[in-house]
């Protein structure tokens, strides 16, 4: 926390403002713990209904993790949450509770440090945290977009391409070693490089099976070029349309970062019968932090289905400042990445974020039968009107299209 100039009230006198440049609000990490503080209790359960949701009617429930968990998190500082989604009890299908985690992280040394150094001390960093999610019996565990590297794709120089690998590269083989261990499905976000096919750079979620194997894998359908983020400087929009993963665990998808912004993506997952959608990121505050908590909560609500939302954490300074055509003098950094990492449910309901500035886990259960449950309440697929919105998007790529407008007859009348 650091004290800057003081604000001048109406009266004339000077209300000392500070900044916080660790990423807090107003010295809390989270929005939840803020009001968690300063709210009566009574106040707090209302305004947490609101803000949070409820799951079948009650407020989420915490999950008691084992000692070892809790030791991880004490010993690395780690921010560790646990909470639980149930879904109304059934006469013919038993409940479907799968364990599920995220992880957000910064990077674990300076963007100067050797490449190959960088790399090591980011899978050092994340160990501890793997471990935990493994001790607390987690089944599917989703990390941070480009996990395995700074993000480095604001400044468009090309020696970062050098993180890059191939689908089987060392991240895969690292993260493979704890599937096998805790019996564990991963989904590992990296910048893939394509050796089949000239070496092409993706950005790539690779599916790690239970058993060490690769199940699959997605590529951004997505990319941005708004801001900072001028990603297209090293990948392009991915080829491997909406695939939907069936695991041991349940169906999963990934919507990367981006994506996130588009409905029609959100969509397509969920027409291919997703139960889970993974949205791994790197977003900063000043950008988008408004649209977080409501995006990925609106497509879970849209389509029945889960969502885990995954962003990552701190401010990386890069050696060269850079600029993005916005007319703003030149920078080294993004600015700062919120965390915030969340889980939303078909019903609305959420749970609390992690962390703006510390590295954490968050776990759920949850009942994947709530999907079906809350498709038979709502009836969104029966109701939707697919044959109008393909109608009209198949007359919206011709290059003859006219929207349909109908304007006022009087609204263009010369007055006599």
């Amino acid at each position: 926390m650091e004290k800057s100039e003081g604000i001048e009230r109406e009266d004339g006198s000077i209300e000392e403002k500070q900044s916080f440049k660790d990423g807090s609000i107003r010295g809390y990490d989270s929005l939840h713990r803020l009001l968690s503080a300063n709210l009566k209790p009574q106040i707090f359960q209302e305004v947490s209904r609101l803000l949070l949701g409820l799951n079948c009617g009650s407020a989420l429930e915490t999950i008691f993790l084992p000692e070892s968990a809790n030791a991880l998190s004490s010993k690395h500082d780690f921010d560790l949450q646990a909470f639980s989604f149930s879904a109304d009890k059934e006469l013919l299908r038993e409940p479907r509770v799968v364990r599920v985690g995220l992880i957000q992280n910064s990077i674990a040394l300076p963007t100067t440090a050797p490449f190959f150094d960088q790399k090591k001390a980011i899978f050092e960093k994340l160990g501890p945290i793997i471990d935990a999610a493994g001790a607390s019996g987690v089944n599917i565990l989703c990390l941070q977009e480009a996990w395995m590297m700074p993000f480095a794709f604001c400044t468009r120089e090309k020696r970062w391409c050098e993180f890059a690998e191939p689908v089987n590269g060392e991240s895969t083989q690292f993260l493979q070693e704890f599937a096998r261990k805790y019996n564990m499905v991963i989904i590992s976000p990296i910048l893939e490089r394509d050796v089949n096919h000239g070496e092409t750079l993706w950005n790539t979620a690779i599916i790690i099976g239970n058993h060490g194997n690769i199940i699959g894998k997605h590529r951004k359908n997505h990319i941005p070029r708004v801001g900072d983020f001028n990603e297209s400087t090293y990948y392009m929009e991915g080829n491997t349309g909406h695939p939907v993963f069936e695991t041991t665990y349940g169906k999963i998808a990934v919507n990367i970062c981006y994506g996130r912004h588009h409905p029609l993506n959100w969509l397509a997952f969920g027409l291919n019968g997703t139960e889970i959608v993974f949205n791994p990121s790197a977003t900063v505050g000043e950008l988008s932090e408004p649209m977080w908590p409501i995006e990925a909560r609106n497509a879970a609500i849209a389509n029945s289905y889960f969502v885990g939302s995954i962003n990552r954490v701190g401010t990386e300074i890069f050696p060269n400042p850079f600029t993005s055509g916005d007319g703003k003098p030149q920078h080294p950094d993004f600015g700062h990445f919120y965390g915030s990492s969340h889980f939303s449910a078909p019903d609305a309901a959420c749970t609390p974020s992690l962390s703006r500035n510390k590295n954490g886990l968050l776990i759920s259960d949850m009942d994947l039968n709530l999907c079906r449950q809350l498709k038979d309440k709502w009836g969104f697929r029966m109701t939707a009107r697919y044959e109008l919105y393909a109608d009209m998007l198949a007359r919206y790529l011709k290059p003859d299209f006219e929207p349909q407008v109908i304007s006022d007859p009087l609204l263009h009348k010369k007055s006599s």
